[in-house]
Order: structure tokens, then C-alpha cells, then sequence
């Protein structure tokens, strides 16, 4: 029972330059990634009062299906970590020149 609220996650080699800088590239989900960059959040913190939650929900499950986060539950509560390990593996140097980019 316990595994039924995991959501599924691509693996490492699975990883899609494209679609790790679709998700990136809208900039919510940027700011999303940036504060995760920090440590991981609880969902209910991540998002921002003039968010609708189903806006939230779908920019989660887009930066999830990209693999640029995961989200796992715990207790009565789901976490939300950014993948650094993972998509610095596959992408070596995308995250901290995503990150460390200016502000349009």
C-alpha cells in the first residue's frame, strides 16, 4: 500500500536534454526550481498565493516527467527535491548555468 502513492520518475539514462529545458524554460517552474535549489519543500510551500493549485500540479508533474524533480511522499505530506545528482550525471554544467543565469 505504501507504494501506491509513489509517482513515477525517469531514470538517470533516461533523461531528455529537450525536455529537461522545456520544463526550464517557463518561468514559474524556473523559480520553482531555483527555491528547491535551496532543499527540498514540502508541495503545500511551493506554491505562491496568486497560483491556482491545479497550475502547481501541472508545472510539478511537468518538471517530474522531465526529471528535473522528485516528488515522494511522506507520512501525509509530499516532498518536492531537485534532481542536482542525477541531472548533473547526465547534463554536466546545465544546472549551475540554468541557475547562476540572470534574470530576464
Amino acid at each position: 500500500m505504501a507504494g501506491s502513492r509513489e509517482l513515477p520518475h525517469p531514470d538517470t539514462a533516461d533523461l531528455v536534454l529537450t525536455d529537461v529545458l522545456f520544463a526550464l524554460s517557463d518561468p514559474s517552474r524556473l523559480a520553482l526550481v531555483q527555491r528547491l535549489a535551496q532543499g527540498p519543500l514540502e508541495v503545500a510551500a511551493c506554491n505562491q498565493p496568486h497560483v491556482p493549485k491545479s497550475t502547481l500540479s501541472h508545472h510539478l508533474k511537468t518538471l517530474r516527467e522531465a526529471g528535473v524533480i522528485r516528488n515522494v511522499p511522506h507520512g501525509r505530506q509530499r516532498y518536492v527535491s531537485l534532481r542536482r545528482e542525477d541531472l548533473d550525471e547526465r547534463f554536466p554544467g546545465l544546472l549551475d548555468a540554468v541557475l547562476g543565469a540572470p534574470e530576464q
